[in-house]
């Protein structure tokens, strides 16, 4: 069995774009309260996904409720299992469940599952992630400048504004459009309480996505994004074998603290950080003494920190 890729709402879930692309699994103990859902439940849910899938990455948004937070990492502590990696991706909704759908593709693929998590960190940075917004008054998940926030009180006038990879914001007026990907995307938009023309009619055709499709507003975009007029957009790339060739170029390399493959800097799994390259030895002098036998002691092997964070 795959990798399982489990989100915490349901809205996170994008229909699978063929027959071999698994769906993700819908955390109850994320979106049930505390109160419905015991702890125990919480733990067998996730234990049944260890053992048919062997290894679970939970894409829980950086923007989550603490509670939700705690409760993820409560129900890893308690299983005491390094088979669960909980990533917290930076990312607008709608940009969350694209991601979410690109590791449901490459977990049929012959990534491993280290490298399947930390390539969460990397397809991010390919993600177009904005929204059309009715105002920015009190949007604070992107900077606004004062002149933005005086004229977002002005009746009609609409913002572009794009999350990830770098943030922007411009006033929507004739033909002004966001900073747009340069690689072959499909955009995907969910339409709030604004009209979603200007997404479909000049943002696609300026990014030339090479298709738009309409998806299901999450439930936590307006909260994100701070106000109900919106329309969300996001635009990533497709092609399971543009994907696979990307993360396949990527160089893999051990965790030095639970072992798994990784690629970047950091651990998807037990979130170590890749040791730096050890610094080149100073050439020893030819006059330099012979050094002393070592004590008995010494002989002693040596005990490995623990890295921080780690007990």
């Amino acid at each position: 069995m795959p990798t399982a890729i489990a989100v915490t709402g349901p809205d996170l879930v994008l229909p699978s774009p063929d027959r071999h692309t698994p769906s993700a699994a819908v955390l109850q103990s994320a979106v049930q309260s505390p109160r419905t859902y015991s702890l125990d439940q919480a733990l067998t849910e996730m234990h049944t996904l260890i053992e048919h899938h062997g290894y679970v990455i939970v894409l829980c948004p950086a923007s989550a409720r603490p509670a939700l937070v705690q409760r993820m990492y409560a129900i890893r502590s308690v299983l005491e299992s390094d088979r669960i990696a909980i990533l917290r991706p930076d990312l607008p909704p709608l940009g969350l469940a694209v991601l979410a759908l690109q590791l449901r593709q490459l977990s049929i693929c012959d990534f491993s599952p280290g490298v399947l998590a930390s390539a969460a960190r990397l397809l991010s940075h390919y993600i177009y992630a904005g929204a059309l917004l009715g105002s920015v008054a009190k949007l604070d998940r992107v900077p606004v400048t004062l002149q933005s926030h005086a004229k977002s009180w002005m009746p009609g006038t609409q913002f572009a504004v794009l999350a990830t990879p770098r943030p922007e914001l411009i006033k929507v007026t004739g033909e002004a459009t966001l900073p747009g990907p340069g690689f072959g995307t499909k955009m995907l938009y969910a339409a709030g309480q604004l009209a979603s023309g200007w997404v479909t009619e000049t943002l696609a055709p300026a990014w030339r996505a090479q298709e738009v499709a309409e998806a299901r507003l999450p439930a936590d975009s307006g909260r994100w994004w701070a106000t109900g007029k919106l329309v969300e957009f996001a635009a990533a790339i497709p092609d399971i074998s543009v994907l696979y060739q990307l993360v396949s170029s990527v160089r893999r390399d051990d965790c030095h603290w639970c072992g798994l493959e990784l690629i970047g800097d950091r651990c998807g799994f037990c979130a170590a950080p890749l040791p730096a390259p050890p610094e080149r030895a100073a050439p020893t002098p030819t006059t330099a003494p012979a050094p002393a036998p070592a004590p008995a002691s010494a002989s002693a092997p040596a005990v490995r920190a623990l890295p921080r964070g780690r007990t």
